[in-house]
């Protein structure tokens, strides 16, 4: 059972038990809680026994519960036995008693309050009782129709079946083929009793009693032999039956000897069983009862004409006189127990309505519990083995050559037809290979339960290796056949999985080259190829500052293609699949949207969510890299896989280019050398706010690429080494991609805004100190001139326009900086700054306070290196602690504050190394050493 179902039932169980859910007692600690301490339940039927007597011998009314239980058990109910096991393991917990017992006790309290009415029984009005007064009533008025209607007694047997043939719903999807009117016509076309009214309809036949004693053994003997072979006597006659399943009844003369009609009483079960095992083999032969049910059909027909011939060779035998009703009874004993449990199987077939691995079930327990008994043993053996082999033909197809032949759907494999590999690179889903085919569990036989899931993946591997044009031929192919000793067929089903398994995998690995696929994804996606992406950032930096309606992909293209030849990417063989791809929406509302999908932050998605018609996107924030992947790699590296690299390639992609931008400012930013002294210390807060927004973008790039990447792409390829199948393949390759991006913090709403709005503080800082610059050095070319010397003779002047150009520049910045304008915006650069960074720094000690948020302590840690924001996110949880004791004295209801109290600390974990003052970005201007204040 997943996790999401149990966590489904325990919520469903606490709310029904009246639980509240605290942070200590929730449903996610009893969830947490079963799934480490699951193990499989193993049904035996001595365990199923006592738990049974256990219970009955504790319960008031053991009666009712037994019947209860038979009942069920008849209907072939799953997991009845254990469900009856784990009541029986409750009724050891005193505890636990006692708090259900108040629980129920309350409800009943509650329930009973209404007032039952003098006409209605006062037993179905107790505490705790379903049925309301009101619905007692219609249920009287029902009743009172379907008395004063008419008898269903007067309908035929043959008319009950050809109804139930005509006019049977096809719950299944299944094509029938149609059937001729002349099978429905055609009332006596049966081997059952034809039954038109009751009572003898021969006005001439003489009564027994006034017969010798010697012609009545002989009449009635001509009688019985009849009614073995569902044709009606002189003297017994059957009645009509009172309801489809029911057992056959017979009237006997009432003038018979009493010795011979008690006799006659003891043979006349037999007649009944017949008729039951005829109506079922007629009724299940119809299509749309299946295969098996088929198959059972047909092995009961073959014991049905073995007993014809013993009723014949009796028939011979009265002929000749030498027939009594003792040898009658004497020869008849041997059939009596195998039509009595040919019955009994077609009764509980038709009580549960069981098709297709149902009956499998079945017939597999009622095996199983004639465990002493060899002969009946023997027989539903029989009976089991011949069921079993349209479905166990099935089953080899499937795990032998990856294909089903289910015409009416019984196999335990489902194929949905309405999903195809074709979607694998459009939809933003692995539907294929989850929900293409999938496991039906209401078909899974018992003797099967334990495989099923290697059934469903030996197939599932075999049909990918058939699609690739691969003729499958298993080398450890043999026939299944059923047997009470499971481990038989298990070995084949072993053998047949490791063989698949091990074949769409070297298909993968060795053939397909799927590693290096991703290892190439991973070069262009993940920023793996330092030179490559740089150069490509400086081919098409003036097309991605342009709007996205006026960005050409062709152009795009060809700067990619120029890249990838001319950068060290030119030998990666599979650089040819990479693409360019222009979105219409920001990394935000993809991002969000897709969480609003898959987790439950769809209210966060609400809240942070913008219309993608209001966006106006420029190249750089629409751009991503996409992928071509054939099939089968598409398995692996699905739409849904591209996306999520996709995301983390535009969140790096992006955070490059911020980087880029502060390291151009910071190149501009050495004309300060030309200012004068009181000029420099007016620019030298816009110096430092640049070297603070550096610094943090480099470390936080840093964090990316080499505390979350890598050290997640190290334990991919590791566990890539030790992998034996297909399944694994994709687990491992989605926990990579799941870890990178929560460690990016990409499913974090509220840290994916926070970051979002660092980024867009850094950049519109950059673009405002950058056409500062360029304003000053336009105005400065007007002043002074051309500023490079034509030739080597104009030297002398060229040094003397420098100093002219220095003093004229000087006297501008002092103007420009003086002004209060350009004061207050870098003040206010500095404070939105200074505020994000804060809320970022916070919102990661509080998520890392869960085991999930650990590793984000690291860009705190590479942040707060010298404790410098330490004091700040401490005034500030002082301030959170002041405001919530204020709250708390004000407030008369007692409410709270949502702001936590939190004690901040930079200590280092061990496992975490970093050396202070060390520079770790890669390329780039140097960072500072510390932050600035």
């Amino acid at each position: 059972m997943s996790e999401f179902k149990v966590h489904h039932h325990v919520s469903e169980l606490m709310n029904q038990l009246s639980v509240r859910s605290t942070d200590t007692v929730g449903a996610e600690v009893y969830t947490e809680m079963l799934l480490k301490n699951t193990t499989p339940y193993i049904t035996t039927n001595v365990s199923a026994n006592q738990a049974k007597r256990k219970i009955a011998e504790s319960t008031k009314t053991p009666i009712e519960f037994m019947a209860k239980y038979d009942d069920l058990k008849s209907k072939n109910v799953r997991d009845l036995d254990t469900l009856v096991f784990f009541l029986s393991k409750l009724e050891d917990e005193h505890q636990v008693k006692e708090v259900l017992e108040t629980i129920f006790k309350e409800h009943a309290e509650a329930i009973g309050a209404t007032t039952a009415p003098h006409d209605i029984p006062t037993q179905l009005l107790a505490p705790g009782s379903k049925y309301t007064p009101q619905n007692l009533l219609e249920i009287q008025m029902q009743l009172k129709k379907l008395k004063e209607g008419p008898a269903f007694s007067q309908v035929t047997t043959s008319e009950i079946l050809r109804k139930a043939l005509r006019e049977r719903p096809i719950q299944r999807n299944v094509n029938v083929p149609h059937q001729p009117d002349w099978l429905f016509q055609r009332p006596a076309l049966t081997m059952d009793f034809i039954v038109g009214v009751d009572g003898p309809t021969d006005s001439n036949i003489v009564p027994l009693g006034s017969l010798p004693t010697m012609m009545q053994e002989h009449a009635i003997l001509d009688d019985l032999l009849c009614c073995l072979q569902g044709i009606e006597g002189k003297y017994i006659l059957a009645r009509a039956l009172t309801e489809r399943y029911a057992p056959k009844e017979f009237m006997i003369d009432q003038s018979l000897d009493a010795s011979l009609q008690e006799m006659v009483k003891r043979i006349l079960p037999l007649a009944s069983n017949y008729s039951t095992v005829v109506r079922f083999i007629e009724e299940k032969s119809a299509f749309e009862y299946g295969l098996v049910n088929h198959a059972l059909s047909s092995a009961m027909r073959t014991l049905i004409k073995d007993y014809m011939v013993l009723v014949a060779q009796l028939e011979q035998q009265l002929r000749h006189g030498s027939l009594s009703l003792q040898k009658l009874w004497f020869y008849i004993q041997p059939s009596i127990k195998t039509l009595d449990i040919m019955a009994s199987v077609s009764n509980s077939i038709n009580r549960g309505e069981c098709i297709g691995g149902a009956v499998l079930s079945l017939l597999h327990e009622k095996t199983s519990s004639f465990i002493g008994d060899v002969k009946g043993q023997e027989l539903c053996l029989y009976l089991t083995q011949s069921a079993c082999v349209p479905y166990l033909e099935i089953l080899e197809k499937w795990i032998y050559k990856g294909t089903i032949t289910d015409p009416y759907s019984e196999f335990l494999v489902v194929e949905n037809v309405t999903i195809q590999k074709e979607k694998l690179q459009e939809e933003y889903n692995d539907d294929y290979w989850e929900h293409h085919y999938t496991i039906c569990r209401e078909r899974i036989p018992v003797f099967l339960e334990q495989m099923a899931d290697k059934i469903l993946n030996t197939g599932k591997y075999l049909n990918v290796v058939r699609q690739c044009g691969r003729d499958v031929q298993c080398p450890s192919a043999e026939e299944i056949v059923y047997t009470l000793k499971e481990k038989k067929y298990y070995e084949h089903i072993e053998r047949a999985y490791s063989y698949a398994s091990k074949l769409l995998l070297d298909l993968l690995m060795e053939e397909k080259e799927l590693l290096a696929r991703i290892r190439s994804i991973k070069h262009y996606f993940l920023l793996d190829k330092g030179d490559f992406i740089v150069q490509f950032m400086d081919m098409t930096e003036d097309e991605m500052k342009q709007d996205l309606e006026n960005i050409h992909c062709v152009r795009l293209e060809s700067l990619l293609e120029l890249a990838l030849r001319t950068s060290t990417a030119n030998v990666d063989p599979y650089k040819d699949d990479l693409k360019v791809d222009l979105l219409q929406y920001d990394l935000i509302t993809q991002m969000f949207t897709i969480l609003s999908i898959e987790t439950n932050l769809e209210g966060d998605y609400k809240r942070y969510r913008s219309d993608p018609t209001d966006l106006h996107l420029s190249g750089l924030e629409s751009f991503t890299f996409d992928y071509v992947v054939k099939w089968p790699v598409s398995l692996v590296l699905n739409r849904k896989a591209l996306t999520r690299y996709q995301m983390l390639f535009r969140h790096l992609f992006y955070t490059k280019h911020v980087e880029r931008q502060l390291c151009s400012v910071w190149v501009g930013n050495k004309t300060a050398k030309m200012y004068s002294i009181q000029s420099a210390r007016w620019y030298s807060a816009a110096f430092a706010l640049r070297q603070r927004m550096l610094n943090f973008v480099q470390n936080f790039e840093y964090y990316m690429m080499f505390e979350v990447v890598e050290p997640s792409w190290h334990v991919f390829q590791t566990n890539m080494n030790t992998v034996s199948n297909v399944d694994d393949v994709l687990g491992f390759h989605s926990d990579f991609l799941n870890n990178c991006l929560k460690d990016c913090m990409l499913t974090n709403p509220q840290l994916l805004k926070i970051v979002h709005k660092l980024m867009m503080v850094c950049v519109t800082f950059s673009n405002f100190i950058q056409r500062l610059g360029h304003t000053t050095e336009v105005q400065m070319d007007a002043l002074v001139g051309d500023k490079h010397p034509r030739d080597f003779a104009d030297k002398g002047k060229s040094s003397e326009k420098h100093k002219q150009k220095a003093k004229v520049l000087s006297e501008h910045v002092d103007d420009l900086v003086r002004n209060e304008n350009f004061e207050r915006t870098i003040a206010n650069f500095d404070a939105n700054f200074s505020r994000l960074l804060l809320e970022l720094l916070d919102r990661i000690m509080e998520f890392s306070q869960s085991n999930d948020g650990v590793k984000l302590l690291n860009i705190l840690y590479r942040l707060d290196f010298n404790g410098f924001y330490t004091e700040r996110l401490e005034a500030l949880s002082a301030e959170r602690a002041a405001a919530l004791n204020t709250s708390t004295h004000s407030s008369e209801s007692g409410s709270t504050s949502s702001w936590p109290t939190t004690t901040f600390t930079t200590t280092r974990p061990e496992n975490v190394r970093y050396v202070p003052g060390k520079h770790y970005s890669r390329q780039g201007p140097p960072s500072s050493t510390g932050s600035v204040g």
